[in-house]
């Protein structure tokens, strides 16, 4: 379901929202997720070797704690990314400061930071909203839709996904932001799964692994791994449902709500006007599927013929042939929509006006077939435009 369906609130979570002054645009811009005593979780984190401080602090503390999270405290506006030791020591500063309003300990208080790389996190305007935030948090669908207003950055929109689960006695909940910098290995996203079945660190983990392999790790925007990605799964426990009597129900749930948040991150990528359901057949396995299905997405010219919906077949063979995949290019054909454009790397006749219109809508696709086996994937990816290269050439000035 998307942000515009309804949201089932897991018990056991609570949120809250303010306007810190971190974003020039007055924003809010400062949240707070608080999870019942006992909660459990697992994370993924980034695969970029530079990597926030809070993802640092974070990863250490989901470690420390063996999957334990009492809070989780998220700024827009500032990525506290190569700040040093001092992004750091802030970091480490809010997260205990949460953690005395709380009564817990500092390694339960999950951070996140979000925006522009470099920048010394102004700690005082993220303090000084603090017990506030605790003290305004509620359970209630506005108050998780203001937490989703206030981890934007260049989103046009929040990100939310809801299912019921157990017929109605549990739900699970996810909640993203993301629009640039989005590529494979997790994106340049913050995503909060929130859940109250009752469930250990363990299976929280492998549950979300999967869930990410087929969601968050099948999309681009524009190939840019990012400094501060996260995906935090946190299980309340609250509808005392055992995630083992319901793993295939809430295995399949997961994935439905990831899959959403994953499809809401790309029609908000930045400047996009078409998303391309990129379609991958007849691989050998996943490995080689996702190679040639990321340097069909990352091709500047693949990408700038489908912003001005160019039926180009030939740059899709051509990003196909230089994936370092052993191919016999005689095996490959392209679709566009319903239509083959190029069977065994040979152009065939087709409607041309008919595959322009096809790539002209919101959502298209685009089919390579490569003979060489039955493994199938889906990506999703996007054109580049114009109001990309704007966006971002304009975004710390």
């Amino acid at each position: 379901m998307s942000s515009t369906g309804p949201i089932f609130l897991p018990k056991g979570f609570k949120f809250s929202a303010v306007t810190a002054g971190i974003k020039a645009s007055g924003k809010s811009d400062l949240a707070l997720i608080l999870a019942e005593p006992g909660s459990t979780a697992a994370a993924m984190f980034t695969r970029n070797l530079v990597v926030a401080a809070p993802v640092q602090v974070g990863r250490a503390a989901i470690a420390a704690t063996r999957g334990r999270v009492r809070g989780v405290i998220v700024n827009s506006g500032n990525a506290n990314c190569a700040t040093g030791p001092a992004g750091i020591r802030a970091c480490r500063s809010v997260s205990a400061q949460v953690a005395k309003l709380l009564n817990t300990t500092p390694s339960q208080v999950f951070p996140s930071s979000t925006g522009i790389i470099g920048v010394p996190l102004p700690t005082e305007k993220i303090t000084l909203h603090l017990e506030s935030l605790v003290r305004k948090a509620e359970t209630s669908a506005d108050s998780l839709r203001a937490f989703a207003e206030a981890i934007l950055t260049t989103d046009t929109r929040p990100k939310i996904s809801s299912v019921p689960l157990s017929s109605g006695k549990a739900a699970i909940t996810g909640i993203a932001k993301g629009s640039g910098m989005i590529h494979p290995q997790l994106a340049t996203m913050l995503v909060y799964v929130l859940t109250d079945v009752l469930a250990t660190p363990a299976e929280l983990r492998s549950a979300l692994r999967a869930a990410c392999d087929d969601s968050f790790n099948v999309i681009s925007v524009d190939g840019d791994t990012s400094t501060n990605d996260t995906v935090l799964l946190l299980a309340s426990g609250e509808s005392k449902v055992r995630l083992g009597k319901i793993r295939n129900e809430f295995e399949d749930a997961l994935l439905t709500v990831c899959r959403s948040l994953a499809e809401q991150i790309i029609a908000d990528g930045e400047g996009v006007q078409h998303v391309i359901r990129l379609k991958i057949e007849q691989a050998r396995n996943r490995s080689e599927a996702l190679k040639i299905a990321r340097t069909i997405a990352h091709s500047l010219l693949v990408k700038t013929a489908w912003a001005w919906a160019d039926p180009n077949w030939g740059r899709i063979l051509a990003a196909v042939g230089r994936s370092g995949i052993g191919l016999d290019p005689k095996r490959l054909s392209v679709a566009i929509g319903t239509q083959t454009v190029c069977r065994g790397s040979v152009g065939c006749r087709f409607d041309e006006r008919r595959a322009h219109d096809e790539l002209s809508q919101p959502e298209s696709m685009v089919t390579v077939r490569l003979g060489r086996g039955k493994y199938a994937l889906d990506f999703l990816t996007t054109d580049l435009t114009q109001d990309y290269v704007r966006i971002n050439a304009d975004y710390t000035t």
